[in-house]
């Protein structure tokens, strides 16, 4: 059972690997190499057929039998020619590869007899057959061709023995051609399992490269800096968007872009940059006002080319204020934190004086000034510490026409106004995913802002709230009919600290921008005609 089963998985084997190469574009090579092993087999036929030709008598080919060796050799040379025909075709390569090797051995069989067996030394040409076989097979089949042909020159030689009283000496001359049939089978077969390993290693080696390339496009793509691939001449190899938005757009239509023409000041930096001894500078250094350049050799030598690192110096600018800015709100919270226990004191001593008997108008006029400014000074450590802790946003799913509609009743209760300044244009149901304290905190902030500003007649506070964005975003205006904000306001609008108002914390619109953004939703300033207009715009929940 088991020799069977293994014959089945053999002949399995041997149809995929067939199928394989009909299919894969690495079988080229494969009907190349069968190509010229065909060139081969023909010119070895006109060669023999040339020799007996030409010196037919002095040789010792066909000395037995001319019209036996002509004949053959002239059939040979079209089995030559038709194999063209069947290769050209280009199927079962495995089958056109034994068939042929097959024929090679029974036509060079037949030379021999008819030259006088086995010491005319036509029996060397089947070293070739062999060895192009194995090469071709990919080391397939290899030992069969051998034992094929080492069983077909012991029994012509036993022919000539039995029919023409040739030496049986000469057995060991063709054992001998045997052993070198196995030998040269055997060799032909390590070099071709030692050339397909190659080729499966270089094939593993050409995907990774092609991944790693892909990968390495990528990752350059995607990078924030600029990056130029330049050669030893000076030639932009490859770049990234990052680095045509930095520069400019490159023209590849031209053909090969310089950098020196491409960005002149750039390639001067660079050509001095080669032309140092020293170790590379690990720093960007600017070229111009807005752009960094750092360089890093491909090779050991700078002269075969660099990658050019471009950073952006607004963006590093931006980074060092953030850093800057960041310090400085740990600071200040530190500093607010501290100054809570002088305030409460001041508080609480100014509530007693203010029990105090028999204390004047004036001292009243002083300790009221006391309380506000205390007041003041609380609501700003206030929000300087919630500012601080950056309180994280708890999101819940809620109706915003409903939100709005108890806000504006709860404003105008506490604010002690006429509920008929504000006016709602509620359309839709639409619902938000937004921290419901945050987003009273920052209706808050907006309404007292433009109750501050506007007319406070009849709907001048008005809040509108609508879809944008193909109803994917609520958008939420409150806009006022006040005298508007002039452009040099409208500039440092949510800076932090920056207030128009008495007593004012200068943090409120700051904030309430940052409220938005924890909650994923945005605060800008519109500009209107007349007025003020600031919208909110969140994501709506489908």
């Amino acid at each position: 059972m088991m020799p069977a089963s293994l014959t089945h998985a053999e002949r399995a084997g041997q149809r995929a690997r067939e199928v394989a190469i009909r299919t894969s574009a690495n079988a080229a090579p494969l009907w190349r190499s069968l190509f010229l092993f065909n060139v081969y087999r023909l010119a070895v036929g006109v060669v023999l057929l040339l020799a007996i030709i030409l010196w037919g008598d002095n040789i010792m080919f066909g000395s037995q039998d001319p019209t036996l060796f002509l004949a053959s050799d002239v059939a040979y040379i079209l089995f030559s020619v038709a194999c063209f025909v069947t290769i050209a075709a280009r199927r079962q390569f495995n089958l056109q590869l034994t068939t042929q090797v097959v024929a090679d051995i029974l036509f060079i069989v037949v030379f021999i007899a008819a030259s006088g067996g086995i010491s005319s030394g036509l029996g060397l040409l089947l070293l070739s057959t062999l060895a192009g076989a194995g090469l071709i097979s990919r080391g397939q089949l290899t030992l069969f061709f051998a034992a094929l042909a080492s069983i077909a020159v012991l029994l012509e030689h036993t022919y000539q023995v039995l029919a023409h009283d040739a030496l049986v000496g000469q057995y060991a001359q063709a054992g001998l051609l045997s052993a070198a049939y196995f030998a040269i089978a055997w060799l032909a077969h390590a070099l071709a399992k030692h050339t397909q390993a190659s080729e499966e290693l270089a094939a593993q080696r050409e995907v990774d490269l092609a991944n790693m390339e892909q990968v390495n496009a990528l990752v350059i793509r995607d990078m924030q800096d600029g990056v130029l691939v330049v050669d030893g001449r000076g030639v932009i190899r490859q770049s990234n968007t990052r680095a045509e938005q930095l520069l400019g757009p490159i023209r590849r239509e031209a053909g090969q872009v310089r950098l020196a023409d491409y960005a002149p000041a750039l390639g001067e930096q660079f050509d001095h940059w080669r032309s140092q001894k020293a170790a590379e500078a690990k720093d960007a250094k600017p070229f111009s006002s807005a752009v960094g350049a750092r360089f890093v050799p491909i090779g050991r030598s700078r002269q075969v080319g660099a990658v050019i690192f471009l950073e952006d110096q607004s963006r590093i600018q931006s980074q060092a204020r953030q850093l800057k800015l960041a310090a400085m709100g740990r600071l200040t919270a530190n500093i607010a934190h501290e100054i809570r226990n002088p305030l409460g004191a001041i508080s609480h001593a100014a509530e007693l004086l203010h029990e105090e008997p028999m204390i004047n108008t004036t001292t009243q006029r002083l300790i009221t000034i006391i309380n506000e400014n205390t007041q003041r000074l609380d609501r700003m450590v206030n929000s300087v510490l919630r500012l601080s802790r950056g309180d994280q946003a708890h999101r819940e799913q809620f109706k915003v026409v409903d939100f709005l509609k108890r806000f504006v009743e709860q404003f105008t209760q506490i604010e002690r106004i006429d509920p008929e300044i504000f006016w709602l244009e509620l359309t839709g149901d639409a619902e938000v995913l937004f921290d419901r304290s945050h987003l009273n905190q920052v209706m808050w902030n907006l309404c007292r802002n433009a109750l501050r500003h506007c007319r406070r007649r009849p709907e001048s506070i008005r809040i509108h709230v609508g879809m944008a964005r193909s109803d994917t975003v609520v958008k939420l205006d409150v806009v006022d009919d006040g005298p508007g904000i002039t452009p040099e306001v409208r500039a440092r609008l949510f800076e932090p600290f920056f207030t128009t108002a008495t007593g004012g914390t200068g943090l409120g619109l700051y904030i309430a921008r940052e409220v938005c953004e924890a909650n994923g939703a945005s605060l800008d300033y519109v500009e209107t005609p007349s007025g003020t207009q600031f919208s909110v715009l969140c994501r709506a929940v489908s």
